[in-house]
């Protein structure tokens, strides 16, 4: 395709650089120097490059942009304007105010067209191979015949990132996992400008960041606008060609180090940190509106160029939907299975006639069981993938005979597969194991999750956090879950990290107490398409509980919690307890009741969703006339006083744990039948 840049893609350029300083300066607060020279970069992207579909923002063949750097959100928001992609002039004029589409920020579900909520430096880069990697599945998954570029499936994948992404972990973990993925339908474009907040990164960013980049396997290109450090010349064909190379390699990410200078062409201020996180000054707005032709008044638009993006995006757009929907066409033509199957993971809905495990009477860690639900699902959920942070025979992540997803090069002796398999290798990398997760299900048409044990949650706190902000629905399998662990001791024995993680807004917190309940929880955290959810489980064997006349049915499990063994006679004291404790609490119960004591056992394996339910299921569970309670968990038992009550107890750990077995843990630590029960007594007295 030939290039071409006119008048009018310049003028609308620096509408957007404009726009950009007059925002920023109207609310006061703000990025506005990033936006400002990087306003060509995101143009050429959206007018130029991109397929993009102004009519249908979720249009499955589109491609995806992710603004890792998202502090420069305006970058992003002044092209959504210019192209009518659900922004207007005055959504510029609102940004960072209350209910405005232009927040701070980029946020997923909020502004239309944008892929994912990015802000924290990094993050969008984790997104962005997630995104990528889940479109070589989703082709894989319905379209492996075609040939490549030639799918309606097929799609790439853009990122921006800046020096302060490319300085955190999360970017390296996922730029190397990217790599070894041959993602060759993921292009980053690092805006090498040299500045963050504290100034030039000479005080602490001076490694060669190309060379990093070749060395993890990367195709890498540089475009350098400063024609090393003598004159400024924005050469946007030059960054053209450059993306164009980057879309022909197949079989590498492609990285694109672009130097830049902030803010250029401000007259004074390019290059200076100042124009990084505050805004630039009516005096320098003057100036800059003057060099660039521009009227003296705020937002001052020139509409021909507006009209000129807008009448450019549109006919683009509607080209490029054409010769998609041919292809689409083509592929539905008697493809009744795959048509079936993509409106079904469209709509969010699990087959009909799913079915789950039911286990039998014994004793089975729930990481076992939940491997073997999991195999289970594999042949009746086809869009289900995941895997491990190099931790699969523990975690128990990995469905039962189904290949790796690996390019065949990188198959090993223990593990067999190919391009389009469907079990993940995230290696030791927790962190953007979360947030490539979070982009696999951004991307819409296939459902992740993600294994590690449960005190390594702190390494990926973060995506887990931005999960349940963007309501995404991503499975967190976090094992290994209390002292139980035993022998490997306290850096590896998690004794806050419940209550942590249940204190982050719209995550859901699920720790069965037998296989049984992690059958039900992995069909329940399946239903749910609103949240992401983590599935805390055992590594120790538990009591497979017998339900039946004196247990309930652990479909009680949706409800968060449930009565799972009622009382004998009159009910005087009621034990709440989640995962490995409720048998401990089935055996208090029993000690209690031997003494005349009427105890009811409570399994809340999920307060997010009891506390979802009715008052009046509540009212059922958790009679307010039954004061005296007791809650039983491994762990601190900060969240549990909102059950137990003032005149209630809580049987816990408010200290780290000890290397010795899990069993002699649990007695030295009081998390036993005797103790509870004795607990159970002193609230009753």
């Amino acid at each position: 395709m030939t290039f071409e840049w006119t008048d009018k893609d310049a003028r609308a350029v620096d509408t957007a650089r404009i726009l950009a300083a007059d925002a920023v300066e109207k609310v006061g607060n703000g990025h506005p120097g990033t936006p400002i020279s990087l306003a060509p970069v995101a143009y050429l992207l959206y007018q130029k490059v991109m397929n993009t579909d102004p009519a249908d923002d979720k249009w499955i063949g589109r491609d995806r942009f992710v603004l890792s750097a998202g502090h420069a959100s305006l970058t992003q928001y002044t092209q959504l304007y210019l192209a009518g992609l659900g922004l207007e002039l005055d959504d510029l004029k609102a940004l960072r105010t209350w209910g405005a589409k232009t927040p701070g920020h980029p946020e997923y579900g909020h502004t239309a067209f944008v892929e994912t909520t990015t802000g924290p430096l990094g993050a969008g880069i984790s997104n962005a191979v997630g995104m990528a990697m889940a479109a070589r599945r989703e082709r894989g998954l319905f379209d492996p015949e075609a040939p490549q570029g030639e799918s309606p499936f097929d799609h790439f994948v853009y990122t921006i990132a800046g020096d302060g992404c490319l300085q955190e972990g999360v970017a390296s973990e996922a730029s190397s996992l990217a790599a070894t993925q041959n993602l060759g339908n993921l292009v980053l474009i690092y805006d090498d400008n040299r500045i963050t907040i504290e100034g030039e990164t000479d005080i602490s960013f001076t490694e060669d960041v190309s060379a990093r980049y070749a060395a993890y396997g990367w195709h890498v290109q540089h475009v350098d606008w400063t024609n090393g450090g003598t004159e400024y010349r924005e050469d946007i064909e030059a960054l053209y060609e450059a993306i164009e190379a980057a879309k022909a390699v197949t079989d590498k990410p492609s990285f694109i180090k672009l130097t830049t200078v902030i803010g250029w062409p401000l007259p004074t201020k390019q290059g200076n940190h100042s124009v990084h996180g505050s805004k630039i000054g009516g005096d320098e707005i003057a100036a800059l509106k003057d060099a660039l032709g521009f009227a003296q008044e705020p937002f001052a638009v020139d509409e021909a160029a507006v009209a000129h993006a807008r009448a450019n995006a549109a006919e683009r757009g509607r080209a490029a939907r054409a010769a998609w929907d041919e292809k689409f066409a083509t592929w539905q033509t008697g493809n009744e299975d795959g048509v079936a199957l993509l409106q079904r993971v469209q709509a969010r809905k699990l087959p009909a006639d799913l079915a789950l495990p039911v286990f039998e009477e014994g004793k089975k860690a729930t990481r076992a069981a939940s491997g073997e639900v999991l195999s289970a699902l594999a042949p009746q959920l086809p869009e289900l993938w995941g895997g491990s942070a190099d931790l699969a025979g523990s975690n128990n992540t990995t469905m039962k005979g189904e290949p790796s997803f690996l390019p065949a090069e990188r198959v090993t002796k223990d593990w067999a597969g190919n391009p389009y398999g469907r079990t993940l290798h995230f290696g030791i990398r927790e962190h953007a194991m979360g947030g490539i997760i979070n982009g696999i299900n951004l991307s819409g048409l296939t459902r992740a999750y993600g294994g590690t044990f449960l005190v390594f949650a702190d390494y990926m706190r973060p995506a887990v956090r931005l999960a349940a902000l963007m309501q995404t629905p991503s499975v967190f399998v976090w094992t290994h879950d209390s002292v139980g662990v035993g022998e490997d001791g306290p850096t590896h024995q998690p004794i806050e990290h419940l209550a942590s993680l249940r204190a982050i807004p719209g995550l859901d917190v699920v720790r069965p107490a037998d296989a049984n309940e992690t059958s039900v929880a992995w069909g329940e955290i399946l239903r749910r398409t609103d949240r992401p959810a983590g599935l805390i489980l055992s590594r120790q064997d538990l009591r497979t509980v017998a339900r039946g006349e004196k247990y309930a049915s652990a479909d009680g499990l949706a409800q968060g919690g449930y009565v799972l063994s009622e009382a004998t006679g009159d009910l005087q004291v009621i034990l709440i307890a989640s995962g490995s404790e409720v048998e401990v609490a089935l055996d208090a119960q029993e000690l209690l009741e031997a003494d005349g004591v009427g105890a009811r056992v409570v399994s809340m394996p999920c307060q997010e969703w009891f506390d979802e339910q009715t008052a009046e299921y509540r009212e059922s569970v958790l009679p307010a006339a039954v004061t005296a309670r007791v809650s039983v968990e491994a762990g601190i038992s900060m969240g549990w006083a909102k059950y137990v009550g003032a005149a209630g107890a809580s049987v816990s750990i408010e200290h780290f744990g000890a290397s010795a077995s899990g069993a002699k843990c649990f007695e030295e630590f009081g998390i036993t039948a005797a103790n509870v029960a004795d607990v159970a007594r002193s609230v009753l007295a």
